[in-house]
């Protein structure tokens, strides 16, 4: 008898055992199979956030793309000489007049319209380059039937004087001597667009290079910045940017207008720099507003969004500006540009950078020189030899001693260019945070001296 009880206590035990480890198990799977409905829930939220990005991505672009098109197609400028289309694959040369009115707001005094600003933007679809040619204002004009204030016959004028004597075609005419290249479409652009635009993009920030101090009560033009500052130019600090030239007490760019306009191409690339980020997307609705309500252009719509994507994708810029020399005539300063002087750019224009179609656009970087040497006026002499090779953004200022020459740079691209361009392998990442707004820091050291 106490053997069975024996045994019936054992399979007690035993099938408690069982219930245990089957309600153990049973537990376990419970928890199993929870974590793992735990995980597709995780999946499927990942799944639906990715795919409602998508969704929101894809409307975006849908949005921007509609507003696009039907914002191009709407432009209506009949007014303006008829486009010329470039046949074939043969280059597009589109006119860029930045206009200067005396008085904005007064539509009387758009005869008094001056072009401030004149630039020729070239795109060579055979090479896929585009190219940017400056053209001072003060450059010499020869002008048929045409007559100053007092009502006498004058044949010499300036540049910036073509559009208030003749209109478009007298400027297009101008240009098409002066290159002997055919000008197929014009982009008219007032500061009060030049300050919209800026404003719709979000400013540009512009490290400034040289002080700018400038007043004007008449046209209530107000200038001034501190060198060495990085400024955020909003709309009308972007103005006065572009438009300075000298001081109050006349110090100032000791190369007038052609110090200007390497003012201006800098600004320009670093416009171009902002507009190819992604975010920009968002500022498509407020930067399109800004055009339609003050840009003129006899561009049709398609061509805009071709040439417009033409510019901003493209990696392989140029900028040029025209070479003369100064000539007085009945009293005036002029500045004689000749076609001898400037065929590379006349062949550009026409042919393209044939083997140099891919060369970076080197005025999109921001570059800041340092010397640290003893030697006065290094700095200032590799500006000059960097500006020579394309580049423009750039500014200079004294460093710490240093005994080898050294580039501060975390962009692949621009460093393979410096280093091709002036022989300094001594490379390393910019973690300063002083010298943050600059694509690269060049440090000329004590060795310049020996392989310059």
């Amino acid at each position: 008898m106490a053997k069975k009880t024996g045994d019936n206590n054992e399979n007690i035990r035993e099938v408690k055992r069982k219930v245990t480890s089957q309600k153990f198990s049973a537990r376990q799977e419970f928890e199993r199979k929870k974590l793992l409905r735990k995980k597709a829930k995780r999946k499927a939220t990942i799944k639906r956030a990715i795919a409602a990005a998508i969704i929101t991505a894809i409307l975006l672009i849908a949005f921007v793309a509609i507003y696009l098109f039907s914002f191009v197609f709407s432009l209506n400028n009949n007014d303006m000489v008829k486009g010329v289309s470039p046949s074939g694959n043969e280059p597009v040369n589109i006119l860029l007049l930045g206009m200067d009115i005396g008085d904005t707001e007064n539509i009387e005094n758009s005869a008094a319209k001056r072009t401030d600003t004149m630039m020729l933007l070239n795109y060579n679809p055979k090479t896929d380059s585009i190219n940017i040619v400056s053209i001072p204002r003060d450059t010499l004009i020869e002008v048929e039937d045409a007559y100053d204030a007092y009502g006498d016959y004058v044949p010499y004028w300036k540049m910036n004087a073509a559009y208030a004597l003749g209109g478009e075609k007298e400027v297009i005419y101008q240009v098409q001597k002066l290159l002997d290249i055919t000008v197929n479409y014009i982009v008219e652009i007032d500061y009060n667009a030049f300050r919209s635009l800026i404003d719709a993009i979000g400013g540009v920030p512009m490290y400034i290079d040289q002080d700018m101090y400038y007043d004007d009560d008449a046209q209530d033009l107000h200038i001034n910045f501190t060198a060495g500052e990085t400024v955020m130019l909003d709309g009308q600090k972007a103005e006065e940017f572009f438009r300075w030239r000298q001081n109050n007490d006349g110090t100032g760019l000791a190369d007038g207008d052609l110090g200007r306009i390497k003012n201006q191409q800098k600004f320009i690339a670093a416009v171009i720099k902002k507009c190819t980020n992604p975010l920009i997307v968002t500022d498509v609705p407020n930067i399109l507003k800004a055009i339609k309500e003050n840009v003129r252009t006899n561009m049709p719509g398609d061509k805009i969004i071709s040439y417009g994507l033409k510019v901003l994708s493209n990696t392989g810029m140029t900028m040029n500006t025209l070479y003369g020399y100064d000539e007085r005539i009945y009293g005036q300063d002029f500045l004689v540009v000749e076609q001898e002087y400037n065929q590379d750019i006349i062949d550009i224009l026409k042919n393209g950078n044939g083997a140099n179609s891919s060369t970076v656009n080197k005025a999109v970087y921001s570059i800041k020189i340092l010397n640290g040497t003893r030697v006065n006026g290094l700095a200032g002499n590799l500006q000059v030899e960097l500006e020579e090779l394309g580049y423009s953004n750039m500014s200079i200022g004294n460093g710490e001693e240093a005994e080898k020459s050294v580039i501060l740079c975390n962009n692949d691209e621009l460093k393979q260019l410096l280093q091709d361009d002036i022989g300094i392998n001594n490379i390393k990442k910019n973690k300063d945070s002083e010298y943050s707004d600059f694509d690269a820091v060049i440090i000329i050291g004590e060795d310049y001296l020996v392989f310059e």
